[in-house]
């Protein structure tokens, strides 16, 4: 599942378990204004092109206009880690 498509609250069937997503129907405006607001502290690396950051050998900067994930699994043909599947 896409994460745009994750639900609020979701039944993990594998886990069994109920998840809750907090944050999952924010934008990325409603992202910028509460770290503005509370002060949380952006990784540098997001002011270089990463605007989404994955682990070193398969992370690459982001061209302008680009979508912010297409920088994470480049060239793998991913688009999420093993958590998130």
């Amino acid at each position: 599942m896409p994460r745009r498509d994750t639900p609020v609250v979701q039944w993990d069937p594998k886990r069994r378990m109920t998840k809750v997503n907090p944050i999952a129907r924010w934008t990325q405006e409603d992202v910028d204004t509460y770290m503005a607001e509370h002060g949380v502290l952006v990784n540098p690396l997001q002011d270089d092109g990463f605007p989404s950051i994955g682990c070193e050998p398969c992370t690459r900067r982001v061209a302008p206009g680009e979508d912010p994930r297409s920088g994470r699994w480049a060239g793998t043909g991913k688009t999420e880690c093993g958590i998130h599947v």
